[in-house]
């Protein structure tokens, strides 16, 4: 089972919106998604209340005890504040982990002491996991872009993706949908954009 962790100790980077939508974009190919909600405000876990029944099927853990042998994929939605015992705990549960960082210096300083502490965690140094970033609501060739790639030049970590922010994750959203859920035409630039970091999940 592909086991996928979206992390970040800082809230408001983008945690919930990337975890919603890599789950609709596996469910959207036929995949048996799982979706483990472990943030505070059970975000993930609203959207999921919101989401009409005549689409992809997407299926709910209580627990992290609770596992599906059937599921072929499972995107954990990790709380604020992640670390220590608690990031050590979650780790072991995964075999990649997705860091979403939002575009200001206090969030990429944040989010580069994060992925130190996580680098450090025994299954990173023996190679079990993978660990990318995800600029979300950031654009390349932008400042916040250029900050985050020069705090990242001495990590092996790479940048899997920028996300633009778009109304469409929003509108999609309050209907319990990804943006692989609605209309290829209005969601084809930001699709296009997810290209690089779904080949890194599959592969």
């Amino acid at each position: 089972m592909q086991t996928i962790l979206v992390a970040n100790p800082k809230g408001g980077s983008g945690k919930t919106t990337l975890s919603t939508n890599i789950a609709g974009y596996f469910a959207s190919t036929g995949k048996h998604v799982t979706v483990l909600d472990l943030d505070r405000q059970k975000s993930t876990s609203l959207w999921l209340a919101q989401r009409d029944s005549s689409l992809p099927i997407i299926w709910p853990l209580q627990s992290e005890r609770e596992k599906s042998e059937e599921a072929d994929v499972l995107v954990i939605d990790s709380p604020a504040g992640l670390h220590g015992k608690n990031l050590d705990h979650a780790v072991k549960l995964v075999n990649k982990v997705i860091v979403p960082i939002a575009p200001s210096l206090f969030d990429i300083q944040a989010s580069y002491d994060f992925l130190l502490e996580l680098s450090e965690e025994k299954a990173a140094r023996k190679g079990r996991i993978e660990i990318g970033v995800v600029g979300m609501r950031m654009a390349p060739r932008t400042r916040a872009a250029a900050t985050l790639e020069q705090f990242l030049v001495q990590l092996d970590v790479p940048v899997l993706a920028y996300l633009r922010e778009a109304q469409v994750y929003v509108n999609a959203a309050f209907e319990g949908k990804s943006i692989f859920d609605i209309p290829h035409h209005v969601a084809a630039q930001d699709i296009e954009l997810w290209r690089d970091l779904i080949k890194w999940i599959k592969d």
